[in-house]
């Protein structure tokens, strides 16, 4: 796939902007934010998802396209001290602005109105606070490619275990996250002769605990 570094670089720089994309669509249509927002992320999903394939259509069948296909499903199998070391500085600046602001989230969990009561700016602190998760999210993908279901679900793991406070929530998520990550990828490691690709064990097992939490309730828990 070329250099890695510019791979790297190039992946969170175009999720960066889908993210924002994403963002402005939802802000220029005047209607319920929330569903604009998920309609609009669905919308700009399919979008790069088409350029994705593009590339993968125009890419060389034989040397180009097998590696493109295996970053898509993720792995950690060609990250290095210096991939780490580029997406950690990201990593740990968004994640330090979300546990200074992590009193505010507990407000802006119990709605727009009591918080601009209590006088949070609501518009701005959710545009920082989607930045500082793109910024952590991008740096991630940029390094292991697209592991899903792994964000969707520990959260709400975290929030079985400790509750929804982010003064405990977020470093709960952060530990529950990085074991649950490193877990699947040693069973990606030894489950077969050839390293599965973890994208695919997450989303085995993350999907049907999702519909659980769903079944169950918690999917609302704020």
């Amino acid at each position: 796939m070329g250099n890695p570094l510019a791979t790297q670089v190039s992946a969170f720089v175009w999720g960066l902007i889908a993210v924002s994309l994403t963002y402005l669509v939802s802000r220029a249509i005047k209607t319920s934010q929330v569903l604009v927002l998920v309609l609009g992320g669905m919308a700009i999903g399919a979008l790069f998802n088409a350029l994705i394939s593009l590339c993968k259509y125009m890419a060389d069948p034989f040397e180009k396209l097998p590696e493109i296909v295996y970053w898509l499903m993720g792995s950690l199998s060609t990250v290095d001290n210096m991939s780490v070391f580029i997406a950690s500085i990201p990593i740990i600046i968004g994640i330090s602005l979300l546990l200074i602001l992590r009193w505010k989230l507990n407000i802006l969990a119990m709605g727009d109105e009591e918080a601009k009561s209590l006088g949070i700016e609501t518009g701005k602190l959710r545009f920082l606070i989607i930045c500082c998760c793109t910024m952590i999210t991008a740096a991630a993908v940029s390094i292991s490619g697209i592991i899903g279901w792994v964000g969707l679900v520990i959260p709400h793991i975290g929030r079985i275990l400790v509750g929804p406070d982010h003064k405990k929530l977020l470093p709960a998520t952060i530990c529950l996250g990085a074991s649950f990550l490193l877990l699947v990828d040693n069973i990606s490691r030894t489950v077969l002769i050839t390293e599965v690709p973890i994208g695919i064990l997450t989303a085995l097992v993350g999907a049907p605990f999702f519909l659980y939490l769903l079944r169950k309730g918690y999917g609302g828990w704020t």
